[in-house]
């Protein structure tokens, strides 16, 4: 494996970085990183104690005084040299990515091609951090807003996308001039580490101060518990499972203090009467089965009018007797292994349900077993005719298993069956007819932060606001005006005049 030492990864590492540092302890306590791609348990990783915590938060509160203090478009020269950092070893991070999570390696070099890309538009971003002057009621007066940097922000990330979604946070959060604290997903540290080994060799370069990109593994209790319920950290942003994401919701509320949450998607794709299924079929197909279905993205319902169920149905069957499973290294599979064996058992168990249900397996269903699957973490893309109204299919499975669901009558129809559900991140409708088209992006349409119109469910551009609503949790990362998030919001009022009128004209006399 060429690409761990191309990224100078060693067998056992230590899971605590204030930016060049690497942090040590005497505890035992690892994580051992095993590859479901083949089974093999290739790294080490020694967890974080409270002590390296405390050191981390140290440093980060003193970077933050002198981050802050840089103009904004220095700080974007920085975002702009990690980006060109990165760009030098792109073939080993997105292999690493696809080793260490599953994923086909062509979705590993384009997350770090996603990470590139944001510190491209951060670049610029860093000199538009622009606030609004507006008309002001007095006399002699003027008034305005501007925003300045928040200060810690703790970023909590998943294995599904171990470098990007950190990205879309920190290089955000870098030019709007606070410092971050990365907790990287445990079933994937081996990637975050990887990505601050490069992030430190361009702070080293510019001598710049610890603590302004930390990096922290470690468990639930010593690491992740004690980021969200620090008030040093005023702003976190979390990408994980709803549950999850409502205990560390309800967490930053009790102090105050404030949350970007990325949590559950059930997301769905309408295929009118007047869809043009040359463009459907396809992006229903990647959308399900791309990152084995891991993604929060991924299309999970197929909502169908009746008109063109057989005809979709007829489509996807051929589509996936051609899909390939296997080693997500080598360029001819689509579709890699799920992240561990514990995935494979909430599809089992989710296959089992739908069969209770009513569900009819049109294709897949199985866990795959044999020569080149010795992980056990290999299973089939999974088709399911079901009724629209069975319970499973407003549940989330992050595996790759796509419901058919039929709906007849007008468009409000489909889109009623697309906001049934609890969650509410991305949506899709594929129709030629202009009518259906404005009416699922109304006011009375999707209720998803995410609306696409004759492309899939699944990605999303760097320039937009990524995030979405209901269960989904709320927020927005990345591009738009995602950057106000970051920052503290305050409104200005000067008086350049030689008098002083008070609110709703009260005078005193102090003459």
């Amino acid at each position: 494996m060429n690409f761990l030492d191309e990224l100078y990864l060693e067998k056992v590492m230590p899971g605590a970085s204030t930016g060049t540092k690497w942090l040590t302890n005497s505890s035992k306590k690892k994580i051992s990183v095993t590859s479901p791609v083949d089974g093999e348990t290739f790294a080490h990783v020694t967890k974080a104690n409270r002590t390296n915590y405390e050191h981390i938060l140290k440093y980060a509160s003193e970077a933050f005084a002198i981050w802050r203090a840089t103009p904004a478009p220095q700080r974007g020269e920085i975002v702009r040299q990690i980006g060109l950092r990165v760009r030098d070893f792109k073939l080993p991070l997105g292999t690493l990515i696809s080793y260490e999570t599953g994923k086909p390696l062509q979705e590993g070099l384009g997350e770090v091609q996603e990470l590139i890309d944001i510190c491209d538009y951060c670049v610029g971003q860093s000199r538009m951090l622009y606030g609004m002057t507006s008309v002001s009621e007095r006399p002699d007066h003027r008034l305005f807003e501007q925003y300045h940097p928040l200060g810690i922000v703790g970023i909590i990330t998943a294995f599904n996308f171990p470098m990007a979604v950190w990205g879309w946070n920190a290089m955000v959060a870098a030019i709007c001039g606070d410092v971050t604290i990365w907790k990287p997903s445990s079933k994937a540290p081996v990637s975050a580490i990887a990505l601050q080994k490069i992030i430190a060799r361009v702070l080293d370069q510019n001598h710049l101060p610890e603590g302004i990109f930390s990096l922290i593994v470690g468990d639930r209790d010593n690491v992740g518990k004690k980021l969200i319920e620090d008030k040093r950290i005023p702003l976190i942003s979390f990408t994980g499972s709803v549950t999850s994401g409502k205990l560390a919701a309800k967490t930053v509320a009790d102090r105050l203090g404030k949350t970007i949450l990325e949590l559950g998607g059930n997301n769905a794709i309408i295929i009118t009467e007047h869809a043009d299924l040359k463009l459907a079929i396809p992006a229903a197909v990647f959308g399900a089965v791309g990152t084995t279905g891991q993604r929060c993205t991924s299309t999970r319902r197929l909502i169908i009018h009746k008109t063109r169920f057989k005809e979709v149905e007829e489509h996807l069957l051929t589509a996936y007797n051609s899909v390939n499973v296997g080693n997500p290294l080598l360029e001819v599979n689509h579709m890699g292994p799920l992240i561990d064996r514990a995935a494979v058992k909430t599809y089992q168990k989710a296959i089992k349900t739908i069969i209770k249900q009513g569900g009819e397996i049109l294709f897949g269903g199985n866990v795959i077993r044999g020569e080149g699957y010795e992980s056990q973490c290999y299973v089939e893309p999974t088709l399911v005719k079901i009724d629209k109204g069975a319970q499973i299919v407003a549940e989330e499975t992050f595996a790759p298993i796509l419901y058919l669901l039929e709906y007849e009558g007008e468009i409000q129809d489909g889109i009623a069956i697309n906001n049934s559900v609890s969650q509410g991140l991305s949506s899709s409708i594929f129709s030629t007819n202009l009518n259906e088209i404005e009416r699922f992006l109304s006011n009375s349409g999707s209720d998803c932060g995410i609306a696409n119109v004759n492309i899939g469910t699944s990605g999303a551009e760097i320039g937009g606001a990524f995030g979405g609503e209901k269960d989904t949790g709320g927020g927005r990362e990345s591009g738009s005006d995602s950057w106000k998030a970051y920052m503290r919001r305050q409104t200005v009022t000067i008086n350049y005049g030689n008098s002083l009128p008070l609110a709703q004209g009260i005078r005193f006399n102090t003459e």
